[in-house]
């Protein structure tokens, strides 16, 4: 006895109660979109490469577009995850907002890690990548001054290279969830106490850190929420098509992880979160010491709410650090990735950041 042929299934619905039929039919669905549907569209703003490195790419990002704002805005993402996050689909896209209100943006691109990029540093991201994208952006929009946004790591990395450029025209930084004390990490910290976290075996094993175990970190902090929360989202609010595309995009997002290059991750996971040598001034960058009151431009600094990965305190410690006569620090009502996507991130944080940046480049 084989399994039942769609129009047998049909026959045998018609007789089931109503309730049942529409969970069956409700499971198909779901099914569908987990099996059959084909990825979302993602990073659609339209956009051009200026200038390569290694893996990396330097986007600006519609260029043909009038651009009413002087002061460009280079936007620095993590080492973990795909940038597009900050364009993930049209109306819910950080870098559309901008460029439709004027704004000159470009984002640089980490690129794939591969095996070959095991001895890549923060030394390299910060020292050598991050001065010629900062060079170019000047170039290509003929402007004098620059701002700097940075998300997550990407924001951290850049208040490090911030801080060791002071000469550089450097207007506007605007870092959003970006950790800067680790003193206590939440989880984080027991989890990596180098008591019982051998770093050093981990990357001399591994040589590049595979992005199923930082995702799977990352999801650890609420394992319920995140290994069946989605699909249990996606089976209650399955007839609701634009609550499926957003689903599909945001799941695409996170199960697109690369690689992290060892030797930046022995950096990042040893000088920040287990020795915490950023906000004391203990931290050196190519035998740069790293002393964030060296930071002097106009500061915008973003934190989530209901932030696990980078909780507000570890973010808003920046604040304090710097010389920066102009100051905010921000509180959103959100989560880490909440903030830059989806409702509250459309109508609050996309704004937010538009209004601050125009306010400071004039």
């Amino acid at each position: 006895m084989g399994y039942p042929n769609s129009k047998e299934m049909d026959s045998w619905l018609n007789t089931m109660p109503e309730e049942i039929k529409t969970s069956y039919q409700r499971y198909q669905r779901v099914m569908d979109v987990l099996t059959k549907e084909p990825d979302p569209l993602v990073g659609q703003t339209p956009k051009e490469v200026i200038w390569t490195k290694n893996k990396a790419k330097l986007y600006r990002y519609q260029p043909q577009m009038k651009k009413t704002n002087s002061i460009p805005i280079l936007m620095i993402y993590a080492l973990i995850n795909k940038p597009y996050i900050l364009d993930l689909s049209p109306g819910n896209s950080l870098i559309e907002h901008l460029t439709n209100q004027g704004h000159d943006v470009y984002l640089l691109d980490w690129g794939t890690a591969g095996y070959e990029d095991r001895h890549m540093k923060l030394d390299h991201y910060i020292l050598d990548y991050i001065p010629r994208a900062v060079k170019k952006v000047l170039k290509t929009s003929d402007a004098a001054e620059i701002s700097l946004f940075g998300y997550c790591m990407g924001g951290t990395m850049t208040s490090i290279f911030a801080a060791l450029h002071p000469e550089l025209p450097i207007r506007n930084l605007v870092c959003m969830t970006s950790p800067f004390d680790f003193s206590d990490a939440g989880l984080y910290t027991n989890w990596l106490d180098e008591r019982y976290f051998n770093l050093d075996k981990l990357v001399d094993t591994l040589g590049i850190i595979p992005p199923d175990m930082i995702d799977f970190g990352n999801k650890l902090l609420n394992p319920i929420g995140n290994f069946y929360g989605p699909y249990i989202s996606l089976a209650d609010r399955v007839d609701n098509e634009n609550f499926v595309n957003n689903w599909k995009l945001m799941q695409k997002w996170l199960s697109d992880g690369i690689p992290f290059p060892g030797e930046a991750y022995r950096q990042w996971i040893g000088e920040f979160y287990q020795h915490n040598k950023l906000i004391n001034d203990e931290l050196y960058i190519r035998g740069q010491k790293v002393e964030l009151s060296k930071i002097t431009a106009n500061l915008l600094n973003i934190a989530g709410k209901k932030d696990v990965i980078a909780a507000p305190k570890q973010v808003e410690a920046l604040n304090a650090k710097v010389s920066s006569k102009n100051k905010t620090y921000h509180l959103a009502n959100t989560g880490h990735v909440s903030i830059v996507t989806g409702r509250t991130a459309v109508n609050e944080i996309h704004p937010l950041i538009d209004k601050w940046l125009t306010e400071n480049s004039h």
